[in-house]
């Protein structure tokens, strides 16, 4: 979601580099590699970033793109669905959830972007009222897994100050054990995605969460470009080789876009059109994540089958 005020723009495309010369058995590999794995994962899209349209229309623009699953925020993608407490219900959801199921899609993701820690506490009471009502729903989307990011002390989700506070990290920790809780009542998975200016900013802010919440029904939306600015964008390798090692067997669903350097700031462009080291977060699922599905965000719909295709590239996976 949210990364660093990123902003999207169409980047140009990096120049293709040939894999190294390493002998006539390599060539062969890669060959056998490509006739044999030209769907390395799941690709799936946020639904939103196709636009906003009733129900059947969405899931049918959805599956023309080629992709095998969404993230659904039913308030930000479905016509007409404003969001608030009280208005799931399972004939709605699972109405939605066969719209996409007739087209071969599995929702992924329910999306249900709350602040967890917001600053007025009969909103936030609220707020964590509306995720729960997400979670005891979940599995009528046909779905076990409701994502959330980790908050901001500022009401409109804007950088503060003290997000990186002991205080912030304190009720993120209160509240993330409310949900954590719900969703063990209920069978699923609460998904919890890291970004720089939020409380859970970095790979070790996330493991200690992790640690201090020892549940199978608290996983990650791993986004790498979330936890890269200005100041670290060039150790990025380190960056999501950390995030890795700290919380790779809690990773659920992976989020792919990319990024360019911008005068202020990081800005966003699509998977494979800038700067982000695919090959290390690709490499590293195929080897041991391969089940997980990737996520294409913050992306415009002419742009979903080229960065699926590149998501998908055999040369850039590499044995670990």
């Amino acid at each position: 979601m949210a990364a660093n005020r990123l902003t999207t723009q169409k980047c140009t495309p990096p120049p293709q580099l040939s894999p190294p010369a390493s002998g006539d058995y390599y060539s062969f590999l890669i060959l056998v590699n490509v006739c044999t794995n030209t769907q390395q994962f799941r690709i799936g899209v946020r639904a939103h970033d196709l636009g906003c349209f009733p129900v059947e229309e969405l899931a049918l623009k959805v599956a023309e793109h080629g992709v095998s699953c969404v993230q659904l925020a039913p308030g930000k993608a479905i016509a007409g669905l404003e969001m608030k407490p009280g208005l799931l219900t399972t004939v709605l959801a699972a109405k939605i959830r066969k719209a996409f199921g007739e087209h071969g899609l599995g929702i992924e993701v329910l999306g249900c972007y709350i602040n967890p820690i917001h600053p007025i506490q009969d909103v936030r009471k609220s707020l964590m009222g509306l995720f729960k009502e997400h979670l005891r729903h979940a599995r009528d989307f046909g779905c076990n897994l409701v994502a959330l990011e980790s908050g901001s002390l500022n009401a409109d989700y804007s950088p503060h100050p003290e997000n990186s506070g002991e205080q912030a990290f304190q009720e993120l920790l209160g509240s993330m054990e409310e949900l954590v809780a719900e969703a063990e009542r209920c069978g699923v998975v609460v998904g919890i995605e890291a970004v720089t200016p939020h409380v859970i900013s970095t790979p070790e802010k996330m493991k200690r969460l992790l640690d201090a919440i020892l549940s199978p029904h608290l996983q990650v939306i791993f986004d790498p470009v979330n936890l890269l600015n200005k100041m670290n964008f060039q150790f990025q390798s380190e960056v999501i080789r950390q995030s890795f090692d700290l919380f790779g067997e809690r990773i659920a669903v992976v989020h792919a876009k990319d990024f360019v350097v911008g005068r202020d700031h990081l800005e966003i462009c699509p998977a494979g059109q800038g700067m982000l080291d695919y090959g290390i977060i690709l490499s590293w699922l195929k080897n041991f994540r391969p089940q997980v599905a990737i996520l294409l965000e913050e992306i415009q719909p002419e742009q979903v089958v080229p960065s699926g295709k590149f998501l998908n590239n055999p040369t850039l996976i590499s044995v670990i």
